[in-house]
């Protein structure tokens, strides 16, 4: 079920109107029959495998925390952890490595190749095995306590506003949120609303529109040029931003209505003056879930100057392949950890510079700022590359002088191509307010009538851009909005 369909807009006010109506006692109950009924509606199959998942953690928690001997806790820990990973990788990438040393071994002439399984691909598979890996791994370190309740730890692996991108919650944040109890709150209500409109548009409006442009462009590379590329990679980065925070936003917004409190999974990531920075605001959850489950483990900056490097770049490595089973994903990968890397040597020259430039701070904090921002752009080519091959094709116009000799007339739908421009600059131009705290303050000191005009206002213009685009462009090339960009790359 999409959060932009006419069947959630059913449900969600259906869940909520039972949820305020139950007592606090029977509420658990409703939200997991409302997460399982959610989730089995993209295929009622891939249930079998987040209950697997939920089971082997649930047990794996349960030894862990019975048991008194640290062998059988490293038993009952590795079982549930290889356990666990060992579904995620049959069935996301046991094909993608297959045919790869298939790959290998024809070019090499070698009679042998590993079988390809038609097996099915679970939605969200990613996100809710590292959810349950965090509950197993605290409760082994004693950071959890273990939950003896197993309905309310299969909510917590199912809880359907971040089931399927996110964000991964930590069990010490989630868990004990099942076990309050939630008033009908209208400000709370409100608000939420109010965070689920914005996830809304930048979704619909702001997503949906660029990736026509990209789509067409990085569908076909052969066909187009060096500033058509550039201009795509520009929407791309703007188009993989609006609907991977849109989902945030209404996940947030989604919980935020019933109550919980969800940690926060983008703060304008470019804004960022560079990629550490950016890092620590895209997709937060999974950047902290890395941090805290592979990096530091493997001895993070608490090491020799070679190794904190390594480390930096098997995390940055393994983050990509996390992705999708796609060697671009591990090219995106590998080059953040490279980024991160060569930012350990300029930190000096950095710091040196910033101090002897205090007159122009402004001009080179924007420096700063377009500088990341190019470097981050630069890595989405291999994001959406179809293949490595094409990366490298399309990176190849870009930097061709010869490539922008028929640039002018950039795409064929000129209207939208202008409207899309409008959408990225009103974008900016919000998130500038907001990074600067000037743009919430100012909304609040609204009246309510004044608040839910805008909200009304929004939805208003989602409704009517909808409609003005289905009537000129959907209609007539056949075109159906699809679902999350996500649900292409981070659910697979």
């Amino acid at each position: 079920m999409l959060f932009n369909s006419i069947e959630f807009l059913i449900f969600f006010p259906a869940v909520i109107a039972g949820y305020f109506a139950l007592p606090h006692r029977f509420r658990w109950i409703l939200l997991l029959l409302a997460s399982y009924y959610f989730y089995m509606c993209w295929n009622y199959n891939y249930v079998v495998l987040i209950a697997t998942a939920t089971g082997i953690n649930y047990l794996s928690g349960y030894f862990i925390a019975k048991s008194n001997s640290k062998l059988w806790k490293k038993v009952f820990l590795s079982l549930g952890v290889v356990t666990s990973l060992a579904i995620l990788f049959f069935y996301k990438y046991f094909n993608f490595f297959g045919n790869s040393i298939n790959e290998v071994f024809s070019a090499m002439n070698v009679m042998a190749a590993i079988p390809h399984y038609n097996v099915l691909l679970p939605v969200g598979i990613s996100f809710y095995t590292f959810q349950t890996l965090s509950y197993t791994i605290d409760v082994y370190f004693g950071k959890q306590p273990v939950e003896k309740h197993f309905g309310i730890f299969a909510l917590y692996v199912s809880f359907f506003p971040q089931l399927v991108a996110g964000p991964i919650e930590r069990s010490l944040n989630l868990l004990p949120q099942f076990y309050e109890k939630h008033k009908f709150d209208y400000s709370q209500i409100r608000d939420g609303i109010v965070l689920m409109a914005w996830g809304f548009f930048k979704k619909i409006v702001i997503a949906d529109r660029l990736s026509e442009y990209v789509n067409i462009v990085y569908n076909n590379p052969t066909d187009h040029s060096g500033m058509q590329f550039l201009m795509a990679t520009f929407f791309f980065c703007f188009q993989i931003y609006c609907d991977f925070s849109g989902y945030s936003d209404i996940a947030l917004g989604t919980a935020q209505i019933m109550g919980f409190r969800l940690m926060t999974n983008f703060r304008r990531p470019y804004f960022a003056l560079n990629i550490k920075e950016f890092w620590q605001r895209w997709h937060i959850s999974l950047s902290t879930w890395f941090r805290d489950y592979v990096y530091i483990p493997m001895g993070g900056n608490r090491v020799v100057k070679w190794r904190w490097k390594l480390n930096l770049f098997i995390t940055f490595l393994v983050s990509g392949i996390w992705h999708g089973a796609n060697w671009t994903f591990a090219i995106w990968g590998a080059l953040h950890g490279v980024y991160q890397i060569i930012e350990i040597y300029t930190v000096k020259f950095k710091e040196k510079y910033l101090k002897s430039a205090d007159k122009i701070s402004n001009f080179s904090r924007i420096g700063q700022i377009l500088f990341t921002f190019s470097l981050v752009a630069f890595a989405w080519i291999f994001f959406r590359a179809n293949t490595v091959k094409e990366a490298f094709l399309v990176i190849g116009k870009i930097f061709s002088v010869n490539s922008y000799s028929g640039a002018i007339n950039l795409f064929h739908f000129k209207i939208d191509f202008l409207l899309s421009i409008i959408l990225v600059i009103s974008l900016i131009t919000i998130e500038v307010f907001l990074e600067n705290g000037k743009l919430v303050p100012k909304l609040r000191v609204l009246k309510r009538s004044a608040k839910w005009v805008l909200l009304i206002g929004m939805a208003l213009i989602i409704m009517s851009i909808l409609k003005v685009y289905e009537r000129a462009f959907v209609k007539k090339n056949n075109y159906d909005f699809g679902p999350y960009l996500w649900n292409s790359f981070f659910c697979s």
